[in-house]
């Protein structure tokens, strides 16, 4: 069964949220409240910090539940042979 992934983007990343593997610890929202915030909805808005911040409090995700790629690149899932031209 393949797993719930949420995404959430802003010019230069996108942040990857995978709810059933989310412990939450609270980390990100303690660390970083203006863009996650789980009483809002959507809760992460990455329009609220800069792209570095947010990397780095994404980094301190205990669980892997929140990852990032860089929107020049492809997701790390994604075999670059297999995209289009």
């Amino acid at each position: 069964m393949a797993q719930k992934k949420f995404k959430y983007s802003n010019k230069d990343i996108t942040v990857v949220w995978k709810p059933d593997i989310c412990i939450h610890s609270g980390i990100c929202f303690r660390g970083l409240p203006e863009v996650f915030d789980p009483r809002r909805r959507p809760w992460i808005e990455l329009d609220r910090s800069n792209t570095e911040r947010i990397m780095l409090q994404v980094k301190r995700c205990p669980s892997g539940a929140l990852s990032y790629f860089l929107n020049d690149s492809p997701p790390p899932d994604t075999n670059p042979q297999n995209l289009p031209d």
